[in-house]
């Protein structure tokens, strides 16, 4: 099948016409503040994704981290942070909030299907009072991204239903995809062998967690 063959929607009433109107209560649930129970939400959240666009509008989509209680901090009803830990240094959507501020952000809780979703406009901040609550295993943060919240809504279940991502009878065995150790070898240019990399991804990986290399 070609591309000449694809019926390719390129304005809002095709789109509207196949998918139909959305019912009153998905069109109108957006808010602008956090409520209590989205507090609760975020205080027991581990992770998050965060999608960013630059200028041009390419994109980017960049998991976040660390125990519940610790992966975003309410500053207040308009407003949360997010700290960053340790990583690759690419930046790819840091880079990308200092080209175009607005950010969307969606909060999962294991074993649940909603999930919690925040849009609005983000800045990074290198340093400020309340880094000091979001120490994990004794290290400050490296940046913050503080998120001025436009939109927050919860997110119905039917995605993490349709793919069983919490039923460990539907994950794929994992000798269907190579260990990371052996992706890195082949398609990154780290100069590495595979036992040093091997090493790298062994046990002592999880263990500097929050310690910049």
């Amino acid at each position: 099948m070609t591309r000449d063959e694809w019926d390719e929607i390129v304005d809002e009433t095709a789109l509207a016409a196949l998918l139909g109107e959305p019912l009153p209560a998905a069109r109108d649930k957006e808010r602008s503040r956090l409520s209590d129970v989205d507090r609760d939400w975020l205080a027991s959240s581990p992770f998050c994704v965060m999608a960013t666009s630059d200028a041009d509008g390419r994109c980017d989509a960049s998991p976040k981290g660390d125990p519940a209680g610790s992966l975003a901090l309410v500053l207040d009803d308009r407003t949360i942070a997010l700290a960053e830990r340790p990583g690759n240094r690419r930046a790819d959507g840091y880079r990308n909030i200092l080209a175009n501020p607005q950010v969307g952000l969606n909060f999962l809780i294991p074993g649940r299907g909603d999930t919690l979703r925040i849009n609005g406009r983000a800045r990074l901040v290198s340093d400020a009072p309340f880094f000091d609550e979001m120490v994990v295993k004794g290290h400050r943060p490296l940046l913050a991204v503080v998120v001025e919240i436009e939109t927050v809504f919860f997110h119905c279940a039917k995605a993490f239903l349709r793919s069983g991502l919490w039923r460990p009878e539907t994950w794929a065995p994992e000798a269907h995809v190579p260990r990371r150790a052996v992706l890195a070898h082949r398609l990154e240019t780290s100069g590495r062998s595979l036992e040093e990399l091997d090493d790298y991804y062994g046990p002592r990986y999880e263990k500097g967690l929050y310690v910049q290399r």
